[in-house]
């Protein structure tokens, strides 16, 4: 149970991360799901451990990694798009 937890969460802060961007993430919901769980990486190197913490995610570095996460992967897709 505790696995299904941690795709919902890194899906929910994958998803909230789109959402302050306002930037779709690719892939849909297993998009997002990446994007939280490795924004959630990116954000406990970062930031380190703070704020609540909801299964295994400390959500506000979790969050500001992902948002990280979302804007680089949107600048990289629009150098693509402009590339072609």
């Amino acid at each position: 149970m505790s696995f299904i937890w941690f795709l919902i969460i890194g899906g929910v802060i994958g998803w909230l991360a789109g959402l302050i961007l306002g930037k779709d993430i690719p892939g849909g919901i297993i998009g997002n799901i990446i994007a939280g769980i490795v924004g959630a990486w990116i954000g406990g190197m970062l930031l380190g451990s703070w704020g609540p913490k909801v299964s295994d995610f400390y959500i506000l570095p979790a969050l500001l990694g992902a948002i990280i996460l979302v804007f680089i992967v949107s600048l990289i897709m629009k150098s693509m798009r402009k590339a072609t």
